[in-house]
């Protein structure tokens, strides 16, 4: 891909969705995306209203309809405080989601995110704020190929040990960067190390993010080896099984490799790997 190419790739779908409105003449609705599945995300429909007149910024028109012009304004969202992650998923059968941590590593993730195309598998990526900024064609690459991408933090410190400032901004920073690059602002949030405390899930909750952490560790960031490894995930697959591997935070070429092996077998052994769906209160 060309780099002039790259702007236009990382137009978030939100820009996308009210220029087209403004190019049809007709008031953007308030459609939400919703829920990421195996098959990519999927958005609410948009719905055109009557336009009787036109205001003075239409931007902000488009973005907060006049009553009695256009739909109704969506329900806002609203995300549990937890007093715990979550450590499963919950899905019909033999259901597993693969995670990725502390990435973005041009060493290491472009070789994952190979496999996972080769298997038409998505996953799901934690990346760290301070590796993001450097390599946004990689969340890029990871929206258009419908994987999803979550926050851990900016520089992956001990949050349990951080001010609550501290801790906003490095959620806050990192989901900016998730935004700009992946083109939509992270809907799933894993403390780094699983440290979490009460204030942890409610910055987390206050800026829109499920805790998410993980059921089967392959204990990879210790480089056991390509067969321990391997071995770790054919004894711990289960539906709703979470899976916890690494795509950066030292050499992952361990990872790299024991992921071409364990991928088709937990496929041909029937386990449907896919990525979670939100629920909304």
């Amino acid at each position: 891909m060309k780099k002039d190419q790259l702007p236009s790739r990382l137009l978030t779908r939100r820009r996308a969705l009210i220029a087209g409105a403004g190019t049809a003449g007709a008031v953007a609705t308030a459609g939400v995306l919703t829920t990421v599945t195996g098959d990519g995300p999927v958005a609410s429909p948009p719905a055109a209203g009557p336009q009787d007149h036109i205001p003075p910024k239409s931007s902000a028109y488009r973005l907060q309809p006049i009553t009695g012009f256009g739909p109704p304004r969506a329900v806002p969202r609203r995300t549990l405080v937890r007093r715990e992650p979550l450590l499963r998923v919950s899905g019909r059968g033999r259901t597993m989601v693969l995670t990725f941590d502390d990435g973005p590593d041009p060493r290491y993730t472009p070789a994952i995110l190979d496999t996972l195309a080769k298997y038409d598998v998505r996953a799901m990526f934690f990346v760290c704020g301070e590796m993001a900024v450097g390599n946004k064609n990689l969340l890029a690459r990871m929206a258009d190929e419908g994987h999803v991408v979550g926050n851990h933090t900016w520089s992956h410190p001990l949050l349990t040990r951080l001010t609550r400032r501290r801790i906003r901004s490095e959620m806050e920073r990192t989901c900016d960067v998730i935004e700009d690059a992946y083109g939509e602002r992270p809907e799933w949030f894993r403390a780094p190390y699983g440290a979490w405390n009460r204030a942890v899930f409610q910055i987390g909750a206050e800026l829109g993010m499920e805790s998410l952490a993980w059921t089967v560790d392959t204990l990879d960031w210790t480089t056991p080896g390509t067969r321990s490894i391997t071995k770790r995930v054919e004894r711990g697959a289960a539906p709703g099984v979470v899976l916890l591997s690494h795509d950066a935070g030292g050499d992952r070429s361990q990872s790299v490799r024991a992921l071409r092996r364990y991928l088709p077998e937990l496929l041909d052994s029937g386990y449907h790997v896919t990525v979670p769906r939100r629920h909304y209160a």
